[in-house]
């Protein structure tokens, strides 16, 4: 697959999932048979996650095909990924506290051996050699992975989120996050997630033998309290000024409330491993730069631009719209070029997103008791 390829690729894997696979995803969705096996899943989350495909529209092509009741399993994982995303908007204190802590302890010999295969779980060190070599794993496997990592290894969860984040193609700082904490028994307080040897031997074709899964941890805790507090950004706000920036978490122009062809200038930012707390793969950053470059190919109007450049800008005084970049490190760059060179930022959103994020509130089933109005409003909103 090409630079020039990439937009229809995923849009193909799109519609091939929902012509041929999703029928079957309930029932398939857990087994993992390893890398060159068919998969069960879509494996769109790095298109998603970057958002080559949004996640409104895939619910909406979905919908056109299959009723409901026959795709709600898969519905409800792409609202997921929406629901932590929300949580994280509104307590995100958890993502500059997880960053602060994603390297403590890394030179710690135990952790070498993680990330290296050197443990003494032949299955884990299989999982970890398949994430660098496909960047990606299966949801179930990540589960498997983060449990080990933590109560069996006895790892730091963050070092674990972190080691992902380097080496995923659809790292994203919610989900990925967020899951890691899951797992740990943070994110659903006293509840954490323990793989056990039935569950892997069941949904995959490994055989655990005499290794000795812990499978009766106590969950995780901390000492620190994350309350809900406001956006820090007008979510209403439109366009203002002359001049847009976007970053590779955004790569889709479906987006109504922005005159794309009355900006001077659409610029486009990625940022390099020396603008990041946790660095990625070069695989990862190649990953990225060929979705940009496939995105300016697309949508032909963006410009590429690098850190210094946008830096010299604000430097001069001008202004800019940013189509909102998420929680994480393109949101902490912008903070950071805020602070230094006082420059005017105006952050635009999605409809979709503020009104979802509403019910992000509280825990996912109270997100998903509201899932049927979700649906109304985005079957109904043009904006997006």
């Amino acid at each position: 697959m090409t630079v020039h390829d990439i937009y229809a690729h995923s849009e193909r894997q799109l519609h091939n999932f929902i012509d041929n696979k999703i029928l079957d995803y309930t029932d398939l969705r857990n087994y993992d048979f390893g890398p060159n096996q068919p998969a069960k899943v879509s494996q769109l989350s790095p298109y998603i996650s970057h958002r080559v495909l949004l996640e409104y529209d895939i619910v909406k092509e979905i919908l056109a095909k299959h009723p409901l009741p026959k795709t709600e399993k898969y519905i409800q994982e792409v609202f997921w990924r929406i629901y932590w995303k929300g949580w994280l908007e509104l307590r995100p204190n958890v993502w500059t506290d997880f960053v602060k802590e994603s390297s403590v302890g890394n030179q710690n010999q135990a952790y070498l051996d993680a990330i290296n295969a050197r443990t003494d779980i032949d299955f884990f060190n299989a999982w970890v050699i398949e994430l660098k070599e496909y960047n990606y794993l299966h949801n179930h496997t990540r589960m498997w992975f983060a449990s080990i990592w933590i109560f069996t290894l006895k790892l730091p969860w963050q070092l674990g989120a972190s080691f992902f984040l380097k080496n995923l193609y659809d790292g994203d700082p919610a989900s990925n996050t967020l899951s890691w904490r899951w797992v740990a028994g943070l994110q659903t307080k006293g509840k954490n997630y323990l793989a056990t040897k039935s569950n892997i031997e069941k949904y995959s074709n490994i055989t655990v033998g005499r290794i000795d899964l812990i499978n009766n941890a106590v969950p995780l805790s901390e000492a620190y309290q994350y309350p809900i507090q406001s956006l820090s950004h007008n979510p209403k706000s439109r366009s203002r000024y002359r001049n847009l920036l976007i970053f590779e978490t955004e790569l889709n122009q479906q987006h109504l409330k922005v005159d794309y062809a009355g900006y001077e200038n659409i610029f486009v930012l990625l940022l390099g491993n020396n603008k990041r707390k946790i660095t990625l793969s070069e695989k990862v950053l190649t990953f990225k730069r060929d979705l940009v470059k496939s995105f300016q190919i697309t949508f032909k109007t963006p410009q590429i631009i690098n850190t210094k450049f946008i830096e010299n800008y604000c430097q001069s005084g001008k202004k800019l719209d940013v189509i909102y970049p998420f929680v994480g490190e393109n949101l902490d760059y912008l903070i950071e070029l805020q602070s230094t060179f006082k420059t005017s930022l105006n952050m635009i959103f999605r409809n979709n997103d503020i009104y979802c994020w509403q019910f992000a509130n509280k825990g996912y089933f109270n997100f998903k008791k509201n899932i049927a109005d979700i649906l109304k409003q985005i079957l109904q909103d043009g904006t997006r």
